[in-house]
């Protein structure tokens, strides 16, 4: 009997969570409503829901082994889609086992434990004035407006005011709150969840500290999170491809955009958010230097163009009409975005079979670990990457194995003696 596929798709915008029902399902439809956190249009026939921490655990486990397919708002890679080799009609080729549907688990007793289970009308007496029950964004366009307006009165980088936005309006839909009406204790909550819930690292939860400590004396004028300690700043050292990586790396990656992109980001030492945005007026071929314009901390600076890659750009310029970006989204008017670079980091990484842990920002720490190994200043060093204080450069020194070479480990010596 041919096995009939059930599929879901889950949109994610910038504030909510839209499945529409395609194929109405009236378990699915039961036990989402069920949750308290979604509102049903019956005229356009999907749900929306605040997106929030709470929400998407939620959904998670009502969709269960259930097919569903994930798309981002404003991505340019590939949807994410779950559970599709595990289902009972996937016979495939032997390597993969066939399941019945009794041997995929059974999400029922899951879902009515997590659910105040109540008697819900048909969605057939629902009408279209449901769809006023939205629930409220909590950090309104006039907050996100005054706040915007401090950040940039004291020339805040792009990158800084789109962070800062971002998690005050986190903040308060994880904690269902405008700002008005938040308290102490809601704080300490938000940053157990980021802590406990999502893994922040240390740095990412004192962004989040400073973001909303920003908004709460500049704007509400209420110094409500003084007394929180900020998370001590995770010590970890750098991941960093070898020489013999980044040579696979890039001889691997067969599309020349993608190529140059990687090229630049270790030849440079380029963060990812200065790679994507290169212009090609920034490139000076014949001094062999790109300038960098409004870097980190708003600071321009010159790093090196090595002759492979000039040589390179060169035939890119060549085979490319290029007027702008050196690297252009799927409109010429706009760059790629820093996720589609990661994809790129990512995929060629696994082509090249290496199983390391690193992203594309490991090629920048590959250029300065590399550099100081062949016995660059580290002032010099400190230059290329544009750091303010030379103590950020000199974590690179606990990788760099120009030193480390020299020692023996006492196992060879106990073993040649």
């Amino acid at each position: 009997m041919e096995a009939e596929m059930e599929l879901m798709y889950v949109f994610y915008n910038e504030n909510y969570i839209v499945i529409p029902f395609l194929q109405y399902n009236s378990s699915f439809f039961r036990y989402i409503l069920q949750s308290g956190t979604a509102v049903w249009n019956p005229c356009g026939r999907f749900f929306r829901i605040e997106d929030s921490i709470f929400s998407r655990c939620m959904i998670q486990l009502i969709l269960g082994n259930t097919i569903h397919i994930k798309i981002e708002e404003n991505t340019s890679g590939s949807v994410e889609i779950y559970n599709f080799l595990h289902r009972p009609w996937f016979t495939g080729n032997g390597s993969v086992p066939v399941k019945s549907s009794a041997e995929i688990p059974n999400k029922t007793d899951q879902i009515n434990s997590a659910l105040s289970m109540k008697k819900i009308q048909r969605p057939d007496d629902y009408t279209c004035l449901i769809e006023s029950k939205i629930p409220p964004d909590h950090f309104s366009a006039e907050w996100q407006q005054k706040l915007e307006v401090e950040l940039h009165s004291r020339k805040y980088s792009t990158q800084t005011v789109k962070a800062y936005i971002f998690y005050n309006r986190k903040f308060c839909r994880t904690v269902k709150k405008g700002p008005a009406d938040i308290l102490p204790g809601d704080i300490s909550l938000f940053l157990s969840i980021l802590d406990t819930v999502e893994n922040l690292s240390s740095s990412s939860m004192n962004l989040a500290i400073s973001a909303l400590n920003f908004f709460y004396i500049n704007v509400l004028k209420k110094d409500i999170i003084h007394e929180h300690h900020r998370p001590r700043n995770d010590k970890r050292l750098p991941s960093v491809l070898s020489y013999e990586e980044v040579r696979d790396l890039l001889s691997t990656e067969r599309n020349p955009k993608h190529r140059l992109l990687l090229m630049l980001a270790y030849s440079s030492g380029l963060r990812v958010s200065e790679v994507v945005k290169i212009r090609r007026e920034q490139i000076d071929v014949n001094r062999r230097v790109i300038f960098i314009r409004a870097g980190k901390g708003r600071k321009d600076r010159y790093t090196v163009l090595s002759e492979r890659a000039a040589a390179f750009l060169n035939e890119y310029f060549n085979l490319f009409a290029i007027d702008e970006w050196v690297f252009p989204g799927v409109s010429n008017k706009f760059p790629i975005s820093i996720r589609t670079a990661q994809r790129i980091f990512e995929k060629s990484l696994k082509n090249a079979g290496i199983y390391k842990l690193a992203s594309i920002h490991s090629l920048r720490h590959s250029f300065a670990t590399h550099l100081l190994e062949n016995g660059t200043d580290i002032k010099y060093i400190q230059a290329l990457l544009g750091h303010s204080s030379v103590r950020t450069t000199e974590r690179y020194t606990h990788v760099a194995r120009k030193d480390l070479l020299k020692i023996q480990s006492p196992l060879d010596v106990i073993i040649n003696s």
